[in-house]
């Protein structure tokens, strides 16, 4: 009888370990859908070689699942309709996992597709991965079990730049110049109730929101800013549309604070140059001079690319593959998504969590501040001899905001 025990005891643990290594080695394709053409084109190219230079860093023995990424791009063109063609061109490929970040409303319509062919296609679900894309109504009215999203919303992130920004008693009166669109109008509208609750002492002489990727001269936006008064701008705005802002307050001669969401993206480093040092200010979930993991990629990714790398969240995306797959023994993602719910882990920026109640991640952010690259902090950004220097932490739980996410669960 105990040796029978111990050969039906031997026969499933060898069938746990089949199971377990099952997709050892398999190709998970994920569909990357950005935009690859049109003034953020830059911001879109940097993204998809991080999503590249990760699927290789994490593939294989690299995670614990040991299944191979595979990277797949396609142009959204910056367009909700573009990257709904593109989701059912990904999707008619067999690929079921689809990322993308670069503009809240190509987003929303992604998860808005990903829902109905979910629907329509039992077996045969994809699951939206979103890196970059902030609109708290993403996960809040817009919530759904199939969207995780890996960047700190706008909602966290006004959170945390306010909680700063109130310290600073030489900001008086403040412009909040934006995107017109999603994000835009959330930053707008987050900005004001953060100021009201925290520094109702200060000023809002203006606001502006601008058509998303279509501006190139911001002088005339310049302009009216200072006429206003304005000692410091509050903007979401990224890529062409910050360079090119920063560009235009640079040349006319503004010298007041910048506080920003994404002032380290590709090409605005550049627009700054040597000037902004101690006025321009980043809220981000990472910065170029942190060391550790950071460091080694940062190194590797100038070494390979001859660029920056900015996405470092991405390498969240694949450690989140690589730990529910392997949990659940599928790349399926029915199974992979009821996993990542709740899942926690270390990433490069300490302990993180993808909270369950709304798939959005919490995590420790970074107030850093432009300045001369040093013995400190020397990694130059886009060879300007300048870098982005911490000047605080914020835990999770202090940029953390509450949802209103209602999850409808399969």
């Amino acid at each position: 009888m105990k040796l029978a025990i111990k050969i039906a005891t031997a026969i499933a643990a060898l069938a746990y370990a089949a199971a377990a290594s099952a997709q050892r080695g398999e190709t998970v394709k994920i569909a990357w859908i950005d935009p690859l053409s049109g003034l953020m084109a830059p911001s879109g190219s940097n993204a998809v070689k991080t999503f590249q230079f990760f699927a290789d860093k994490f593939s294989g023995s690299n995670n614990p699942a040991g299944v191979r990424f595979e990277v797949v791009p396609f142009d959204s063109k910056l367009s909700p309709a573009e990257s709904l063609s593109a989701l059912k061109s990904a999707s008619d490929k067999g690929i079921r996992y689809i990322t993308a970040g670069g503009g809240s409303a190509a987003v929303a319509a992604l998860i808005d597709g990903v829902n109905k062919h979910n629907a329509r296609n039992p077996g045969k679900e994809v699951l939206l991965l979103n890196y970059a894309a902030v609109d708290p109504d993403l996960t809040d009215s817009k919530c759904s079990y199939w969207h995780f999203r890996f960047d700190a919303n706008t909602s966290m992130k006004m959170e945390a730049l306010t909680t700063f920004l109130k310290d600073d008693k030489d900001i008086r009166k403040v412009y909040l110049f934006n995107q017109n669109y999603a994000h835009g109008h959330q930053m707008v509208r987050l900005a004001k109730e953060n100021l009201a609750r925290k520094r109702p002492d200060v000023e809002i002489v203006g606001e502006d929101l601008h058509p998303l990727a279509q501006v190139r001269d911001f002088a005339p936006y310049i302009a009216k800013i200072k006429a206003s008064g304005a000692d410091t701008v509050i903007t979401g705005n990224w890529g062409s549309d910050l360079a090119l802002l920063i560009k235009a307050a640079s040349e006319s001669g503004f010298d007041g604070k910048f506080y920003t969401l994404y002032a380290g993206m590709t090409g605005t480093p550049a627009a700054l140059g040597e000037g902004g040092g101690g006025r321009v200010f980043q809220i981000a979930n990472n910065h170029y001079n942190m060391g550790g993991d950071v460091g080694k990629w940062t190194a590797e990714f100038k070494e390979r690319f001859k660029e920056d790398l900015y996405f470092s969240q991405v390498s969240h995306v694949f450690m989140s593959l690589g730990e529910t797959m392997a949990k659940t023994r599928s790349t399926d993602p029915v199974k992979v998504a009821a996993a990542m719910e709740g899942l926690r882990f270390k990433g490069f920026n300490g302990e993180v969590e993808m909270r369950k109640t709304d798939h959005q991640m919490q995590q420790l952010l970074f107030m850093t501040v432009w300045q001369k690259a040093d013995d400190k902090y020397p990694h130059s950004v886009e060879n300007t001899g300048m870098t982005l220097a911490p000047v605080r932490a914020f835990p999770a739980y202090i940029a953390s905001t509450p949802t209103s996410c209602q999850m409808k669960r399969p």
